[in-house]
């Protein structure tokens, strides 16, 4: 019985695991010196780059849509 009630215990961490690495996030941000906009899927820690309005999407092609609307991004 303990050998079963270990091994759903693991089947259930192995899915959390997957579930919140599968929850990616993707980020426009504009770079400081360049003024250029870009989609990148980690949060920026530089100084040179910052997020841009929201900036926060579930999918690529989200923040890629949310970038040609950003007013930064299209001057």
């Amino acid at each position: 019985m303990k050998k079963l009630l270990m091994i759903g215990a693991l089947a259930f961490a192995a899915t959390t695991v997957a579930n919140s690495a599968m929850a990616a996030e993707f980020y426009v941000v504009r770079d400081a010196t360049t003024k250029k906009c870009t989609v990148v899927d980690t949060k920026p820690t530089t100084t040179t780059t910052t997020i841009v309005d929201n900036g926060t999407y579930k999918t690529k092609t989200e923040a890629e849509s949310g970038m040609k609307t950003t007013k930064v991004c299209t001057e």
